[in-house]
């Protein structure tokens, strides 16, 4: 078992009806806790966020060199609604991995698509007991795609291992009909693969197998 301290973004978001604005951006239903992606009109990634209910508010927790185009993306489509966003990423840190036997008092457990998270105040100085290279393992041999690796806004969600995170009956959402068309044919170009290595352009890179993305014929 092991925890790995992310480089995350948290945004913290006040309001009204803030789970049924956000299934209006995101490939997933969003009716509470969950994982969904963020995509624009070519259906290209701009953040993989998990959403966390705080209270009545929400938490976006998503990757640190993804945040201003996400924040652009969320504050560009408000429109008037009474939804306001903070930023509170210096307060907290975010771990991923697996559950530990003990869990911190004040600390926001979360059940994502890519492992058990935790958000935490930085005061309380939570250490991280695996590495990058650990976590990285973990993935592979897992099949996790991550974000800086496999997720990153070259890519859609279909070509990142992330179909599940596509709903397949929701209302519109911005690059729905690029994602639904590649559905319907069968055909999203590029697929996530876990190979024997060595292998040529992997995205991550593990002990004896690694992640990569190439073109299906």
């Amino acid at each position: 078992m092991g925890l790995y301290r992310c480089k995350s973004s948290v945004l913290l978001l006040g309001g009204e009806h803030l789970l049924e604005f956000l299934d209006g951006l995101s490939t997933n239903h969003v009716n509470g806790p969950c994982t969904s992606p963020f995509t624009n009109g070519n259906a290209k990634i701009i953040d993989v966020c998990d959403i966390l209910l705080v209270g009545d508010r929400v938490v976006l927790v998503g990757y640190d060199e993804y945040k201003d185009q996400l924040v652009a993306h969320l504050m560009s489509r408000i429109l008037g609604r009474n939804i306001s966003i903070t930023d509170v990423s210096h307060l907290n840190d975010v771990f991923i991995g697996t559950e530990p036997d003990h869990v911190p008092e004040g600390a926001t457990v979360h059940h994502s698509a890519l492992g058990w998270m935790m958000v935490i105040s930085k005061s309380l100085n939570y250490a991280a007991t695996w590495n990058q290279e650990q976590w990285d393992e973990h993935r592979v041999m897992n099949e996790i795609p991550f974000h800086g690796h496999e997720i990153s806004p070259k890519v859609h969600p279909f070509s990142c291992g992330l179909e599940e995170l596509v709903h397949p009956n929701k209302g519109c959402y911005i690059g729905q009909e690029v994602l639904t068309r590649m559905r319907s044919r069968g055909k999203s170009g590029k697929v996530m693969l876990r190979k024997l290595n060595p292998v040529e352009g992997s995205t991550t890179t593990g002990q004896t197998h690694s992640l990569c993305i190439e073109r299906v014929q």
